[in-house]
């Protein structure tokens, strides 16, 4: 399994799946620029780790152990000085880099001294700024098209988000995330902030390659809501509608779906079916009504799909 995604929609998403399989990869955006991320980015010249380190909690075990390391990475500093802010997971993460020299080897030692149940991975080994055209950017002026920079000021703008693309326009890809896309057998995109998270996935060109030409299926994970600035008054439907703008090639077995997220399930089957796929609906949602997913629903849902359309493809 490979899943994709960023925040805390790659980290439901990893929860969710390390109960349901052994061999798990996840390949994390690195377009961050806000928080301690950010800080480091700036200071250092650094990959942003923020994202790379939640993936990594999420698939943190269940004993003790894990549940402790989960608990230490995640671990912010409190204060009136300089380390203000900074998770202990992004310096350890950076520390490791600047001693190794290599993204991946030194993510794959942390996941060891975590205990991590899979692996994690940049999607580029380059640091990317996000770009947004953004419709009605400026309340004033409600049809002019305007550039908004940076991941965590796209996240948050107000107006309508257009369409994004990065900085540099043609980021080169780790290695070992297009050779596990290759080599899988379910690739997994989403949830999570759709055009921050998970859009940018399919702006890196030998990613996108890999996601169109791998024999895995593919399953798209959907949000339980629109994400406030982002994607404020989305349809289900027209997350995939601009999905496919910015990735027109590329196809999905499966859409899985919130039922009680989906007022229109008939625009959603053809949306999907537009896409090569279609809609899986499940209830996937915490029981206290919060619009975030739960680990356990969210892996029987997933499980499911897995059995239904065949957990081995054809071609192995």
């Amino acid at each position: 399994m490979v899943a994709l995604g960023g925040g805390m929609g790659l980290s439901a998403s990893l929860a969710a799946l390390r109960r349901i399989t052994g061999d798990l990869t996840a390949v994390v955006t690195v377009a961050d620029d806000g928080g301690s991320s950010g800080r480091l980015r700036d200071e250092l010249g650094v990959l942003p780790p923020g994202d790379l380190r939640k993936a990594l909690a999420a698939l943190c075990g269940d004993d003790d152990w894990g549940q402790t390391w989960a608990r230490v990475i995640q671990h912010r500093f409190a204060s009136e000085g300089e380390l203000h802010g900074h998770a202990v997971g992004n310096l350890l993460i950076v520390a490791l880099w600047e001693q190794l020299g290599d993204h991946v080897k030194a993510l794959d030692l942390v996941g060891k001294l975590l205990g991590a149940h899979g692996r994690v991975l940049p999607m580029s080994a380059v640091p990317l700024e996000l770009q947004a055209f953004v419709r009605g950017h400026d309340p004033d002026l409600p049809d002019e098209i305007t550039t908004v920079r940076g991941q965590a000021t796209v996240a948050l703008t107000p107006g309508e988000v257009q369409s994004v693309h990065l900085v540099p326009n043609d980021p080169p890809a780790v290695p070992e995330a297009v050779e596990a896309v290759l080599d899988a057998d379910w690739v997994v995109l989403g949830p999570g902030s759709w055009f921050s998270s998970v859009i940018p996935h399919l702006l890196v060109p030998e990613l996108l390659e890999a996601l169109t030409d791998t024999k895995a299926r593919r399953v798209l994970s959907l949000n339980l809501a629109p994400q406030p600035g982002e994607t404020d008054g989305f349809s289900p439907q027209r997350h995939l509608e601009v999905l496919a703008r910015h990735a027109p090639k590329l196809a999905f077995d499966v859409v899985l779906a919130d039922q009680a997220a989906v007022p229109d399930q008939s625009s959603l089957c053809d949306a999907a079916k537009r896409l090569g796929g279609t809609v899986e609906l499940a209830p996937v949602a915490r029981p206290d009504g919060s619009p975030k997913h739960d680990p356990e629903l969210l892996a029987a849902a997933y499980d499911r799909i897995f059995r239904m359309h065949g957990r081995i493809g054809p071609w192995r």
